[in-house]
């Protein structure tokens, strides 16, 4: 997602908001992530922001990364559910 905003706004102002609100909009669309999340946040923690010219492979290897960390915290989770 590629966004332009004013710079009175911190972009951890922003992450909060789009976020939360993005949150908000899938738990009442979606009312199976609150059952399948409970105790969990939908989004990660971390985010990336650049607020000059970025290569879009720096952008893709930060998804991929995160992606891969989530898929990593879901094993862990699942393992620890389930060795109980």
């Amino acid at each position: 997602m590629y966004l332009s905003v004013p710079l009175r706004y911190s972009p951890s102002q922003v992450m909060k908001v789009l976020k939360g609100k993005s949150a908000e909009y899938l738990r009442r669309d979606f009312p199976e992530l609150s059952k399948r999340y409970w105790g969990m946040h939908i989004w990660t923690r971390g985010y990336f922001v650049s607020t000059v010219g970025v290569d879009g492979e720096v952008i893709r290897r930060y998804v991929k990364e995160q992606q891969e960390e989530q898929i990593r915290q879901e094993q862990l989770k699942f393992w620890r559910d389930n060795s109980g």
